[in-house]
This record gives structure tokens, sequence and C-alpha cells, in this order.
């Protein structure tokens, strides 16, 4: 970026892709991938796989995609997780899932923002609280959590296995009908 330059930002709820969008989503994922960042993939999946992944988060009805587009390219995503049907117990409460912003964009504020419009749309939907969870290395991940109110509730010590170690998980809410 050159002096008196500034970049574009979007947070965009994701309703049907544009021309490019997919394979750009499928871009974005795999530098999270290969930066530890991604989804509870340890191996690069191919992009055949990530295609079909990202379709299929279109499909269904209890996912909601959240873009981040910095200077119009996708750098990051979030997803609102809503209960099933099914689950009326649980209904008041929704989790945000596969949420990243590439490392190269980092510092426009679009992880704030990206997470700030998920909780708003929640709020909006009628959601009285999220949950999410978090691998213990993912620290500026949990500093971004913690700064918006999420509570940490729990820690589940074999969260995830990647090469050949065990690491810890920490589980979080947040009350969305409460001031905050």
């Amino acid at each position: 970026m050159t002096a008196g330059t500034t970049n574009k930002t979007e947070i965009e709820r994701l309703t049907e892709f544009r021309p490019g969008d997919l394979d750009a989503l499928c871009e974005a994922t795999e530098e999270a991938i290969a930066v530890g960042l991604g989804f509870d993939w340890i191996n690069m999946p191919s992009r055949q796989m990530l295609e079909k992944y990202w379709r299929g988060v279109q499909l269904v009805p209890e996912r909601e995609l959240f873009l981040a587009r910095l200077d119009n390219a996708i750098v990051g995503t979030c997803q609102l997780l809503k209960p099933t049907a099914n689950n009326e117990a649980g209904a008041f409460n929704a989790t945000i899932t596969t949420f990243f912003v590439v490392p190269y964009a980092r510092g426009h504020g679009l992880a704030r923002g990206l997470l700030a419009r998920v909780i708003e749309h929640a709020r909006t939907q009628g959601f009285k609280m999220l949950s999410l969870d978090v691998r213990e290395t993912q620290s500026a991940a949990i500093s971004l959590y913690e700064s918006a109110g999420f509570v940490r509730w729990g820690v589940k010590p074999r969260y995830a296995f990647v090469n050949g170690t065990y690491i810890a998980g920490y589980f979080y809410y947040k009350m969305l009908d409460e001031a905050g």
C-alpha cells in the first residue's frame, strides 16, 4: 500500500455467489489452512473438496455465511450456525464457526467488523446467546472474542490433535439479550 491509499473493506452476508466468489473463497480458505487457521483441516483438501464444502454451506438452511472483503477480494469468513428445527430447547442459541481473516488482510478491522456483523445479525434473528469454540493456540481470536464480551466457560484439554500433539480448546458464550 502506498502513502495516502486506503483499502476498501466490506462485510457482507452471502446469499449467492458472484462470479469469481467461489474461487476466491477457496483461495482464502487455502491460505487460512496453510497457516493453521482453517476449519479443523490439517492437510490441505483438494480444490474440488473445498468447492463442494462452500457450495454445501449455501444449501444448508441453518448456515449463514458472512464474508470479509478487502479491495473486493474475499479475505475472511464467519458462519452463523442456527439450531435445527427439532432443537426447540436450544433454539435460543446460535453458534459461530469457520471464522478467519487471512494474515495479509489483518490490521484493517475486518475480524472485528465480521464478528460485530454476525453478533448483530444473530440479535435481529432473535437469538439470546451465541456460542463458539477455539483452539488455545489462536491467541488473536481469543483476544477478539474476549474483547467482544464472550465469556470462557470451559476448557477441553484434548480438543484437537495436530502433528502428534493434543491442543486444548476453549469454549465461549455471549448473551445477546443483555447490554454489551
